[in-house]
């Protein structure tokens, strides 16, 4: 039978697919036997069961072949929350951290009501209404089964200032909001990255836009001023080179009008401030 210490040393098979192989392997251990990681340094000489080595090779195998930890694992965490996610919605990222930031420090509304577009797993929307009680969220997305895993996310942090529902970006709404964020796609359909990493196993809908990955960013742009509050902001995540064009978009019906830097210094948030006074 395999112990612990045999399967510890194979982590050098998951180095083509991993900046973290090791982690990576011990995570894999862990989901396989329900041990901590503790556990398996501390008693690597246990055998696994039949059905454990089986579980593990099964997993193993997936991460080997690049498919992403997150979709193996069933979850990520993001803004210190652990949160499910599925192949129908993207992975929360740390560059995505950057939009809620920004959204806690420029609404200063104590009961905010905020719609999150484009709102996948959940993530944004979660994050705002775990640190704002007081505020009121809804996340729309078009995949019902993106919806299902936020609705999930939503139940098991048991917050009850969110709300989740089917919606095409702005199409059919009808309330205003002291602030619009979202994460639509933005990828260019020609992006060599595309076929590479963790993003072949994510669903091409929510990563690509056509017009060079501007298409979702100016139909938000141009359709959130409508729905803002007076004084309300609109805050878009986007690509690393598409600051210039972004602020292009707000800057028609906005002010103050800007982009800010992720921890890698690349532009990645751009949006503006509907003015307080026609």
């Amino acid at each position: 039978m395999a112990t612990v210490g045999d399967l510890l040393e194979r982590a050098a098979e998951l180095a083509a697919v991993s900046e973290s192989p090791r982690l990576d392997l011990e995570l894999l251990l862990c989901a396989a036997t329900g041990c901590t990681r503790t556990l398996l340094y501390a008693r690597p000489e246990t055998e696994l069961t039949a059905a454990q080595k089986r579980d593990f090779e099964s997993l193993f195998a997936r991460r080997k072949g690049g498919e992403p930890m997150a979709y193996i694992l069933g979850e990520r965490e993001f803004w210190s929350l652990t949160l499910r996610v599925s192949p129908a919605t993207l992975i929360p990222r740390p560059d995505t951290e950057l939009l809620v930031e920004l959204a806690l420090d420029l609404v200063t509304e104590s009961r905010a009501q905020v719609l999150d577009l484009g709102t996948g797993s959940g993530a944004i929307a979660l994050a705002l209404a775990r640190e704002r009680p007081q505020w009121r969220v809804i996340g729309i997305d078009r995949s019902a089964a993106a919806l299902a895993v936020a609705e999930g996310n939503r139940a098991a942090l048991a917050l009850d200032n969110v709300t989740f529902r089917v919606g095409d970006w702005l199409a059919g709404e009808c309330e205003r909001y002291h602030l619009i964020v979202a994460n639509p796609p933005y990828v260019d359909p020609a992006d060599p990255h595309l076929e590479r990493g963790d993003v072949r196993f994510e669903p091409r809908t929510a990563l690509v836009a056509a017009e060079r990955g501007l298409a979702d960013l100016r139909a938000i742009a141009a359709a959130a001023p409508d729905h803002l509050l007076p004084g309300g902001w609109l805050l878009l995540e986007h690509g690393a080179d598409q600051g210039e064009a972004v602020r292009a978009l707000c800057a028609a019906r906005l002010e103050q009008v800007q982009s800010w830097r992720d921890l890698a210094g690349h532009e990645r948030v751009s949006g503006g401030r509907l003015p307080e006074h026609p």
